[in-house]
């Protein structure tokens, strides 16, 4: 139970410090410690069985609270890459810059003064951590005293010591925090950190910027409630073949998706080589399953806890280097330059005789490679005279044990091999084995000449006194070779350390070529089409999806995905409002534009016919809300906390996704707050938007647009759309359309869907009498008698053929009169003309019940 007790506390919950003791009675001591940032000792217990699918990152933050904000010194650490680095920025009340930064690096666990915990502003710093599933650790003030960093890092940091000292005397703060970090993970203790980190300042504009509420909406990473791995987007475009490197790859890739057109572009053109040539992405990906995790076999390494298990594994992952250049050389498509400065070009300098097929020649020379099928990782014999007397002596004992296994063949008149088995094992040693089918034929010769150690049902294994006198002897031999090779052993792990540096950037190499290579079986492997997508700077272009679908969500089994165009156009169609029946589609539609975002400026193709995106800064996601009694935070101020944190943070250049805004409140309240909220992005922050709502009334924004010249408000690019939905008019029967269609959708069909629910008939019946009462009320209150009636009359229901038989003479009527060339014509004239207008259209009401109206 222990790797699970461990797995669960340190990747699982990531709230707890998990300590390991050993002793009885009154004598215990720690022999290991881990954080869900720092997991240590624990690595080889966590990851026995199991692939590490993350970098746990280990971030400290040193606040400095002022009137205007607060500036925050950071500083973090990344223990399977081996990197440090720090940054300094201004935030605002609700930490959105510390929640990007959090989520981009992946940190697990941050370290804060313990003064700053006690502080006034501590709440909503907090509430940021606990959002991004991060465990606080407080520490004493005096260990974020940066006064020894230069001295530390010179030891640890590989390069010039004076680059070193440029970057930390250009901050206040973070040097700091760096510092807190170094003390608490002890990597001065270890001197096989020195020399081998890299330093860097982290830039929040480096990436595209994503807060925990984004990263749930958009179901980028796993999470324990999916029924399945493609309920993710992680889950979805995981399909890496290398032992954990790619997975922790494509892991920093989602939490960082890039702003640079060219970066992303040359993603894209690699991946579209690979889609374009099956044969390259099938042999790249099949040599591929047999690349170790490099990273984590160079840190053993490193760390001086490797083994010739270990070395055998790097070395079975270099032998498949060659092959991995040779199926690159047969590329000759138009990337072909990329991919050989990409690829080919580090691939030949990491493996040329001065560098990893040196190493090759180490292994093959000093291990007994012919010992690896059966579990054994050895010194090669003739590596020592000692080791070679022993191997001849282990050899003999082999051949008396084999002709042992002769001798009982015989005796039980067995055919050798197929039914008498010999087989070596960690609990008998040498033993014989046959199935239960034989040991009736032979139980009993069995049960007088030998002894009998264990019955299953797949088989018997037994022995005699000959073969455990031999099996002993043998296990004896193996001992003192094991003992014998120690110090041969540390001299090929201390030289194999130093191919350290090469098999880091193979490492980087693979680990990319492994995701990119992914990217292209999704897109070429999906049952329905990916496109490349066209990539322009934030401020040209427009966000145009044709055909674009959730990825998530069309790979359900039970899912026949409708797909819809999405067209977010500056000035036109800029801001979004979408209306339209609950479960018509709405969350799906903006999530999925959210998504194809993401996975083009990850360098992926996308789930579309055609797209042309405009690259965004900062994905925004408020949907769905829930509360959080233990912090004291309602649905409703959840909500408002989070669309606090959206105009506070967003920007022209950012993506906002709004679903159901204002509906933890009362009607009017919710709506008054919806309605300023759209005219701000609008008029204000000028962010495209998609904005799903029930206030059918918000839709007269849109009509806003440009028609208000002498007033002081800007409402320019916003537009209705509707998700489609049919009635049938005798059994008023709903039938969800899932398209997303221009213009705006008066009802919402919310009776319709507890219908769905199966409600009782009486409370549907009720519901309905009292939506229809809640419709005419409050205008009806301050009209008169007379007015009510006319209003009654209008509100009756009509055939649906009919209002559109009526309606269409309407437009004929309107569109008659718009053309009456009244400026030209005189009082009199113009009256006639009018006059026969109404004449006729009143003529053609015998046609039309619901233009009767008009005329009561």
């Amino acid at each position: 139970m222990f790797e699970t007790v461990a797995r669960d506390l340190l990747l699982e919950r990531t709230d707890h410090t998990l300590e390991l003791y050993e002793g009885n009675g009154s004598n215990w001591k720690l022999v290991k410690s881990g954080t869900p940032g720092n997991l240590g000792s624990f690595e080889d217990i966590l990851f026995a069985s199991n692939e590490m699918q993350d970098s746990p990152v280990v971030v400290a933050l040193f606040p400095n609270f002022r009137d205007n904000g607060c500036t925050l010194g950071l500083g973090y650490v990344n223990l399977t890459t081996r990197v440090l680095g720090l940054t300094e920025f201004l935030d605002d009340s609700h930490f959105t810059n510390v929640e990007s930064a959090f989520v981009a690096l992946g940190c697990k666990e941050c370290l804060l003064p313990v003064e700053s915990t006690k502080s006034s502003e501590y709440r909503s710093l907090n509430d940021a951590m606990t959002r991004c599933g991060v465990m606080v650790t407080e520490r004493k003030k005096n260990e974020f005293k940066g006064r020894d960093l230069v001295q530390d890092l010179s030891r640890l940091v590989k390069g010039s010591i004076e680059l070193v000292r440029d970057l930390v005397a250009g901050f206040e703060f973070a040097p700091g925090a760096l510092s807190c970090i170094i003390s608490y993970v002890e990597l001065l203790s270890d001197e096989s950190n020195y020399g081998n980190y890299t330093i860097r300042q982290y830039n929040l504009d480096s990436y595209m910027r994503l807060d925990s509420a984004a990263m749930k909406a958009l179901n980028v990473m796993e999470s324990k409630s999916d029924a399945n791995k493609n309920f993710s987007l992680f889950g979805l475009m995981n399909r890496t073949c290398t032992a954990g490197m790619g997975k922790r790859l494509l892991h920093m890739w989602l939490k960082q998706p890039l702003l640079d057109v060219n970066e992303i572009n040359s993603r894209l053109d690699l991946v579209q080589a690979f889609v374009e040539d099956t044969a390259l992405r099938q042999d790249l990906r099949q040599h591929l399953k047999r690349i170790s995790d490099i990273e984590r076999l160079i840190r053993c390494l490193q760390n001086k806890r490797a083994s010739l298990f270990h070395i055998v594994k790097l070395y079975q992952s270099s032998i498949r280097l060659p092959y991995i250049r040779s199926a690159l050389e047969q590329y000759d498509g138009q990337f072909a330059s990329l991919i050989k400065e990409r690829y080919l070009n580090p691939l030949e300098r990491s493996t040329d005789d001065r560098h990893l097929n040196k190493f090759i020649g180490l292994v093959e020379a000093s291990v007994d490679l012919d010992q690896l099928e059966s579990g054994e990782y050895i010194i090669s014999s003739a590596y020592d005279s000692n080791l070679s007397a022993l191997k001849n002596e282990q050899e003999t004992l082999e051949r008396q044990i084999h002709n042992l296994h002769k001798l009982a063949a015989t005796d039980l008149d067995l055919v050798l091999d197929k039914a008498l088995k010999l087989e070596k094992g960690t609990q008998y040693g040498h033993v014989f084995r046959i199935t239960k089918k034989e040991e009736t034929k032979v139980r009993k010769k069995l049960n007088t000449h030998f002894i009998v150690l264990e019955t299953r049902k797949d088989g018997v294994k037994f022995t005699n006194t000959k073969l455990k006198k031999l099996g002993d002897e043998y296990q004896r031999v193996l001992r003192d070779y094991i003992n014998c090779q120690k110090e041969l052993v540390a001299r090929v792990v201390q030289t194999a350390a130093s191919f350290s540096e090469v098999f880091e950037e193979v490492a980087g190499s693979l680990s990319e070529l492994d995701v990119l290579l992914s990217f292209a079986d999704l897109a070429a492997c999906s049952p329905t089409l990916y496109t490349r997508p066209s990539i322009t700077p934030s401020d040209v272009g427009d966000i145009i999806l044709d055909g674009s679908r959730h990825p998530c969500v069309e790979a359900q089994d039970w899912v026949n995905f409708i797909p819809n165009d999405c067209k977010l156009v500056r000035e036109k169609s800029w801001f979004q409002i979408i209306t339209g029946p609950n479960m018509g589609g709405k969350s799906t539609y903006i999530r999925q534009v959210g998504v194809n975002i993401l996975m083009a400026q990850v360098g992926s193709f996308v789930p579309c016919d055609k797209a042309s995106i405009s690259v965004r800064d900062c994905i925004f996601a408020r949907v769905g809300a829930g509360d959080c009694q233990l912090r004291g935070v309602s649905t409703f101020m959840q909500e408002m906390l989070e669309t606090a944190s959206i105009l506070k943070g967003a920007t022209e250049k950012s993506l906002i996704i709004i679903d159901e805004l204002g509906r933890g409140t009362s009607t009017y309240d919710g709506f008054g707050l919806a309605w300023a909220i759209c005219e701000y992005i609008v008029e204000v922050i000028k962010a495209p938007t998609l904005f799903a709502t029930h206030f059918h009334e918000l839709t007269a924004l849109a009509h806003e647009n440009g028609s208000c010249e002498h007033s002081s408000k800007n409402i320019i690019g916003v537009a209705n759309y509707h998700v489609s939905a049919h009635i049938d008019s005798s059994s008023r029967k709903l039938t969800m359309l899932y398209k997303v269609e221009p213009g705006a959708c008066d009802q919402s069909f919310g009776i319709h869907v507890a219908e769905f629910a199966n409600f009782p008939e009486s409370v549907v019946a009720l519901a309905r009498q009292k939506a229809s009462e809640l419709e005419d009320f409050s205008p009806m209150a301050i009209v008169s008698n007379d007015a009510k009636e006319i209003f009654a009359k209008r509100k009756r229901e009509f055939d649906p053929d009919d209002i559109s038989r009526g309606t269409s003479r309407a437009h004929k009527f309107l569109k008659d009169f718009t053309e009456l060339p009244l400026d030209k014509m005189d009082l009199e004239l113009a009256l006639q003309h009018v006059s026969k207008l109404r004449t006729d259209l009143e003529k053609d009401t015998t046609n039309s019940c619901w233009l009767q109206q008009f005329f009561q």
